[in-house]
């Protein structure tokens, strides 16, 4: 006697390996960023390298005449780089989300965990413009060089004594708790329905950015596409958020930082 499942359609048996589907969907989207975040550098390399003449693809803005195509550019920039460090920290809460609405007998698993993604990083494409709004204030004001990096040790001190004082702080630690405990999250604030997930994530995505907006202005110090930086950043709040001790390697950082920024100064004076 066949048994039920040898009835589905191929579709509807896919179907049921939704966390599989899901956990591979966002391996891929992740991947894809990083690709094209090499690509980008790798365009922005050959054009510093061969300044005037026409490069095919992706080319650096001008650093001496913006106008609103480079903030597209940059703008579009910050998110493929916020997609690519965020989405792996955030998989453990969004493959929660998939499963907790399956338990709880919804239909459409993976369209409500996917308006929880969008939600996710509507939030951090929001920050993303704000980033590249502050990139082309600092532009103007030479605090940035045509790398995309601190021109000045004072500047790269400000921030890095703010990153790392920024760790120590309750409102860090309230939203780095919210990040570490999503099930207590689902618990307390669950929503029904797509709206409901994009609601989710959003909210998810707000706590998750003041956890981590600190971390990403570390990039305007050695440079905003300075990969070897982005992957070491990545790499950090995947361990602040998931270690066991995630909290106090944030917090250990944060002296670091402070001390990075204190030798800056005092190497200036």
């Amino acid at each position: 006697m066949a048994s039920p499942s040898a009835n589905l359609w191929p579709v509807e048996r896919l179907l049921r390996h939704d966390r599989v589907i899901l956990a591979a969907s966002l391996l891929l989207l992740t991947l894809l960023s990083w690709i094209y975040l090499f690509r980008m550098a790798a365009s922005m390399t050959s054009h510093s390298a061969m300044a005037g003449m026409d490069m095919p693809g992706m080319a650096m803005p001008d650093m001496r005449a913006w106008g609103p195509s480079d903030i597209v550019y940059l703008f579009g920039m910050w998110a493929l780089m916020m997609v690519a460090m965020m989405l792996p920290s955030a998989a453990p809460v969004i493959l929660l989300v998939l499963a907790t609405h399956r338990r709880r007998g919804g239909q459409g698993s993976l369209f409500v965990a996917a308006c929880f993604v969008a939600g996710y990083l509507a939030i951090w494409t929001a920050f993303s413009f704000g980033a590249a709004l502050a990139q082309w204030v600092f532009h103007r004001t030479a605090l940035l060089s045509p790398q995309m990096s601190a021109s000045s040790a004072y500047f790269s001190a400000v921030i890095l004594l703010a990153a790392g004082i920024y760790q120590w702080l309750p409102f860090k630690d309230v939203c780095l708790a919210h990040c570490r405990s999503p099930l207590a999250f689902l618990s307390a604030a669950w929503r029904e329905g797509t709206v409901g997930a994009f609601l989710m994530g959003s909210r998810h995505g707000l706590f998750c950015t003041g956890c981590c907006w600190a971390l990403m202005a570390l990039l305007f110090v050695a440079g905003v596409m300075n990969l070897l930086w982005v992957a070491v950043i990545a790499a950090f709040v995947l361990v602040e958020k998931l270690a066991p001790r995630g909290p106090w390697v944030g917090r250990f950082a944060g002296v670091l930082l402070v001390i990075w920024g204190l030798g800056l100064l005092l190497g200036s004076l």
